[in-house]
């Protein structure tokens, strides 16, 4: 049998849901039929079918499925059975393709146009029948027949999307990443946003105070600067002051009148010092509207917790993404905007557990590409930059400067990105011939890698596509196009999507084997938050112990590569805390 529910914003009365879900479905193919559940009649419906939803032999099979894990959630329910996502299945099939909802997968797979065959249960007048209009009741029977109909339309479309997409997820050697990887992925992200972050909003507040103040003494300071008081946020006021007042070079004009963006204004850093003090003023702005003002409305006043929301199918590489807030983008590079982590802390009498993979692209990079350097740096646990520096720069190892180790580790992680010359120029400040000297004796010493990335390239523009380690491939059109810009993207993509991708692969596999080591022990501990190649847990201080233990474990033996992987892990009482 197949269930379906059917629910709304209006309702579901939380933050957390916010989009129609379409269904879920319990099935049982020996039994062809169907059942639409309407919460708005009998939400009582879900109690009683608590065993079936906790139930780990009865498969689930639906879209968004995520949403589903969060509905039943808060009615004290756990989602248990998961088998099968259809929006998953299309994802893992096409990356880069972000029309994910069953209208459009039907089209797609079925070649069925959902809207026309729904448009014979329409009304009198022709019209959709509006689910969420006040209807009277003989309205509301007929109205109830088109549900029924719609639902059951729908529970027809995913058994059909499941039976088309397992073959060809089967066709393309990727049915164990679907089973193993990115289907338990789902209750673990699920699993992830329900339990949210705490944030402390008397902080909030009291960084927001803080950002106010400065941003006061920075426009005092700028008005001193040019004379006169302005709007600072008006391009136009500002590119008058700049550029006519103060007669700085005009480096960019664009239909509106001068050009102060970001890119401008670092330009002319060296011209006049009230132009950092400009870019101070719109790090502090951004600051104080994004992570401030910004993060008050997601703090759910119920929890006084931030449940942001964790995705699997937005990223073309297999990244888990975040939004609702991006929790994944609270900036790290300069310590004002770092202090935006003090805000997030363990509930009392815990603490956050946080693991960090150490430099796991590289690694991934050193085992794909076997170049013996790379290899050899990471089993002789070598500090890679400064070996990279020595070689870049033909000085002893124990003779490289800091500077010499920097620009060395931006030349690593650069070609990890596919980093052009002209773009490590910029990041370092150097002329793009110099950069280009950078990259050229990189590749020349590290031959592996060059070898690599040239065959993954040729591979691609070959067949198509790339993979990562577990067979998640990615299409790359790109490379065959006439437009030059467009193929070094595509350039770009053939190389980094397979490193990038296998790091994603591997932290996923690590929070699965986390997830279920916690509930195994049954653990009070609860991942919280994840970003790229971290991963953090709230854990009550007894615990605290054997949480580093399970995740530092998990963390560094997810899969067994030709170079060791490396979690770094800390006890912070605040993220900010977190090393």
């Amino acid at each position: 049998m197949i269930f379906y529910i059917n629910t709304s914003k209006d309702e579901v009365q939380s933050k957390i849901i916010k989009e129609a879900i379409t269904g879920i479905g319990i099935l049982n193919k020996k039994a062809n039929e169907s059942y639409y559940i309407n919460l708005k009649e009998n939400n009582n419906q879900l109690q009683e079918l608590k065993e079936i939803w906790e139930n780990e032999e009865i498969y689930k099979i639906g879209i968004d499925l995520s949403r589903i894990y969060i509905l039943l959630k808060q009615e004290g329910i756990n989602l248990k059975g998961i088998k099968f996502d259809s929006s998953i299945a299309a994802y893992i099939l096409n990356p880069t393709n972000n029309k994910l909802k069953i209208e459009n997968l039907a089209e797609e797979y079925l070649e069925i146009d959902v809207n026309e065959v729904l448009e014979e249960d329409t009304n009198k007048k022709g019209e959709q029948i509006n689910l969420f209009d006040e209807i009277n009741n003989e309205e509301q029977i007929e109205k109830d027949k088109v549900d029924e109909k719609k639902y059951t339309f729908y529970s027809y479309l995913i058994c059909k999307l499941q039976e088309i997409t397992m073959k060809k997820l089967e066709e393309i050697n990727a049915i164990d990443l679907f089973n193993n990887i990115d289907m338990p992925t789902i209750e673990v992200l699920a699993d992830m946003q329900w339990n949210g972050m705490y944030a402390d909003e008397e902080e909030l507040n009291k960084f927001g105070n803080q950002l106010k103040e400065q941003l006061e003494i920075k426009t005092k300071t700028i008005y001193e600067m040019a004379g006169e008081e302005f709007n600072i946020n008006s391009t136009k006021q500002l590119g008058e002051i700049l550029f006519e007042k103060m007669k700085l070079p005009v480096v960019k004009k664009t239909k509106s009148g001068y050009s102060t963006d970001v890119d401008v204004l670092e330009k002319l850093k060296s011209e006049d010092p009230i132009i950092s003090e400009i870019l101070d003023y719109r790090q502090l702005m951004k600051l104080n509207s994004t992570y401030v003002e910004g993060l008050k409305p997601y703090i759910n006043p119920k929890t006084k917790r931030i449940h942001s929301f964790f995705h699997q199918t937005i990223t073309a590489t297999g990244r888990i993404s975040s939004t609702e807030p991006n929790l994944q983008n609270i900036p790290t590079r300069f310590e004002l905007g770092k202090q935006v982590r003090k805000i997030f802390k363990p509930e009392e009498g815990k603490v956050y557990i946080d693991a960090d993979y150490s430099q796991i692209e590289l690694r991934v990079l050193a085992h794909m590409s076997e170049d013996k350097h790379m290899v050899q740096a990471f089993k002789e646990d070598q500090d890679i930059h400064k070996q990279a520096a020595s070689k870049v720069f033909k000085t002893p190892i124990d003779e490289v400067t800091k500077e010499q180790r920097s620009n060395a580790k931006a030349v690593n992680f650069g070609i990890v990105y596919g980093i052009s010359d002209f773009g490590l120029g910029e990041q370092l400040g150097i002329s793009r011939k110099k950069a280009k000297q950078y990259i050229d004796e990189y590749l020349t010493e590290y031959e592996g890698i060059k070898k690599f990335m040239d065959n993954m390239t040729e591979k691609a523009k070959e067949i198509g596509y790339v993979e990562t380690l577990f067979n998640r491939r990615r299409y790359i059109p790109e490379l065959k196009s006439n437009n030059y810009m467009v193929r070094q993207f595509g350039s770009r993509a053939a190389m980094n999507t397979p490193i990038q991708g296998t790091a994603a692969d591997i932290m996923k596999i690590a929070m699965i084997n986390v997830y279920n080591e916690l509930v195994k022990r049954n653990l009070k501990a609860k991942i919280v938050l994840q970003v790229h190649d971290e991963m953090m847990i709230e854990a009550p201080i007894e615990e605290a112990e054997e949480v580093k233990e399970i995740i530092k474990r998990e963390m560094e033996s997810a899969i067994v590569l030709k170079v060791p992987l490396i979690a770094d892990v800390s006890e912070a009482e605040n993220w900010y805390e977190c090393k």
